[in-house]
């Protein structure tokens, strides 16, 4: 067994036996072999990707036993550019929705934002600073359903979640025709309103308490929930 395969955060048994197929169909349609995807096994490929991904490492510090970094990255670059990726992210999330009981195509949502720093070796084109936070960095918009399975867009800190909201709608309408409802928070203004009726989707607003101190807001607390995981913080209760 490998390093990479005996790694935490690689694929097994029944999840790789779902996702090969994208891999092998994509790897088929190329007209010229790719020379990383031939020459090193694409599950450690996969595996290096993951592991990068869940550790936050540069590409440069993966460890010994995994496919050559330069490989690992511009595989992961090449699927997501020819949508390999969204394609196993579909394939998972539907899954996951029916080991739940719920159906794969989810008929609502619930909106947010959230601004975080990034580390030092962010170029500064690619970052901004959210006057209402005081946060340089970046700004994730996320759309995500009941089981809090998103759709992210990551900009500069400066674009506000209004913006980044009318982006991720008109994904949404796109990807997920049967959604016809938004759960947002109050910052909505009414541009969002009338941006989500043009593909017949209705953006409700979750208002905030007026009371200090914490409460589980109707709904909100799923995208809470989805931020929580992203800053590998599992919330309590969220799942």
């Amino acid at each position: 067994m490998s390093a990479g395969r005996s790694c935490r955060g690689g694929v097994f048994g029944a999840c790789w036996a779902l996702v090969e197929p994208v891999f092998t169909v994509w790897r088929a349609r190329r007209s010229v072999p790719d020379a990383a995807a031939r020459v090193h096994d694409v599950r450690e490929i996969v595996d290096a990707i993951l592991y990068v991904t869940r550790t936050g490492i540069p590409w440069e510090c993966l460890p010994h036993g995994f496919p050559p970094y330069k490989a690992a990255c511009d595989c992961c670059a090449r699927w997501e550019a020819d949508g390999a990726t969204r394609r196993v992210h579909d394939l998972l999330r539907d899954r996951i929705c029916r080991a739940h009981g719920r159906s794969a195509e989810p008929a609502a949502a619930v909106g947010g934002a959230q601004s975080v720093k990034t580390s030092a070796d962010v170029a500064e084109a690619g970052q901004g600073i959210d006057a209402g936070k005081k946060i340089e960095g970046r700004r994730r918009h996320l759309i995500a359903d009941s089981l809090g399975l998103v759709a992210v867009l990551i900009t500069a800190a400066i674009v506000h979640g209004i913006t980044g909201g009318r982006f991720l709608l008109d994904d949404l309408a796109a990807a997920r025709p049967g959604v016809s409802r938004v759960w947002a928070d109050g910052g909505c203004r009414s541009s969002i309103f009338n941006h989500g009726a043009g593909p017949g989707i209705d953006v409700e607003v979750v208002q905030w308490p007026r009371a200090k101190g914490f409460e589980l807001l109707p709904r909100r607390w799923v995208i809470e929930g989805a931020f929580g995981w992203l800053m590998q913080v599992p919330p309590s209760g969220a799942r």
